[in-house]
């Protein structure tokens, strides 16, 4: 080990913060180190747990106003893989899930250019009458900054009206690569890093709890990942809203980046464990197992991640579209704990905001 790395090093095991050019250096690390250190800084952050949830999703549409580059999961309005479900046919999906003890609903697809705020505080009022128990996490601040646009309200205005409805929480998605020069190449419809940020300030303080992501591993740098992730570092000093950051691996099927062809798991490896080191102020770093499937997710828990998302129930499309190993994503609790058990972890079931649950069962 150089003597630079070794201060870098050092100063992790400290729990000392480290800037960007340190993260840079770290970057290149040997893959051991960076796994014992974001271990180290995981065990400072939650011990020996590894956090789950019971959770569905519900995908309204595939049809989107945006075109992104790297997406395999958007279908132009008429096209035969394109889908728009009703409140109606979504409400079912919900009642299908009833007495299944699940504790969030989680609500994503694509910017569909016709729906409104009025029309999902609809869909969010419906679920919640159908399944009260569970927390609705929902929309992209990509989807809300839309809505609220074709709706005419503020972002205030727009996430009161959701939040009046129900919502209680905004997943991370959307973010993909704050860089600006980089978005408009790989997403130049898409909102700014700028409105993104501005959505989630806007959430946290009106206390609403949200995620961050990075879409990670197509034809960024590695200066843009530590960039990415030093705006959410900065953003999180601010509000300290984020509950979980997700890195999400590029998948390469079926997209207009497919030429860039998809990293390997030591890659997707020292991603998560750099996110455990640098994101000192974000208390979870989630290992989305139906990205990386389910072999990948486990060894992430030795580099730094401390959850694995839930148990789904076969209720997305958006990475099987992509070519993600499992086409009908579905886990159990005894796979989870199992997955924790091995890792030398211990499996808790949580709710949307990290409240740990216990049941008879366990």
């Amino acid at each position: 080990m150089n003597h630079t790395l070794r201060i870098i090093a050092d100063k992790v095991r400290r729990a000392e913060r480290i800037g960007a050019d340190e993260a840079l250096c770290l970057q290149s690390a040997p893959l051991e180190l960076l796994g014992q250190l974001a271990a180290e800084a995981k065990r400072r952050a939650s011990g020996d747990k590894v956090f789950y949830n019971r959770n569905f999703h519900i995908e309204p549409t595939n049809i989107c106003a945006f075109n992104c580059r790297f997406c395999s999961y958007r279908r132009p309005k008429g096209s035969p893989e394109a889908w728009e479900y009703t409140i109606e046919q979504m409400e079912e999906s919900v009642r299908s899930r009833l007495g299944r003890g699940f504790t969030e609903v989680h609500i994503v697809g694509g910017v569909h250019p016709e729906r409104d705020t009025a029309y999902y505080a609809e869909l969010i009022r419906r679920i919640r009458a159908l399944m009260p128990e569970a927390a609705v996490k929902a929309f992209t601040a990509v989807e809300l900054a839309y809505m609220f646009r074709k709706s005419g309200l503020t972002t205030h205005e727009g996430l009161e009206m959701l939040a009046s409805a129900g919502m209680t929480a905004i997943p991370g998605g959307g973010a993909e690569i704050f860089d600006e020069q980089l978005r408009s190449r790989i997403c130049p419809e898409k909102g700014t890093a700028a409105e993104w940020l501005a959505v989630h300030d806007a959430a946290h303080r009106m206390g609403i709890r949200t995620n961050a992501t990075i879409l990670y591993g197509h034809v960024e740098t590695f200066g843009q990942r530590i960039d990415h992730l030093d705006r959410l570092r900065r953003q999180q000093d601010l509000t300290g809203g984020f509950d979980a950051f997700i890195p999400l691996k590029f998948r390469s099927r079926g997209n207009m980046l497919s030429h860039a062809g998809e990293v390997s798991a030591d890659e997707d490896m020292r991603m998560l464990a750099l996110s455990r080191i640098y994101l000192d102020n974000i208390p979870h770093i989630k290992a989305y197992w139906v990205m990386y499937g389910k072999q990948t997710a486990e060894r992430a828990l030795g580099f730094g991640a401390d959850d694995l998302d839930g148990t789904i129930d076969d209720s997305t499309r958006i990475y099987s579209m992509a070519g993600a190993d499992d086409s009908r994503p579905t886990m159990t609790i005894a796979e989870i704990h199992a997955m924790a058990r091995r890792a030398g972890l211990r499996a808790v079931e949580r709710d949307t905001h990290y409240n740990e649950i216990t049941r008879h069962e366990q």
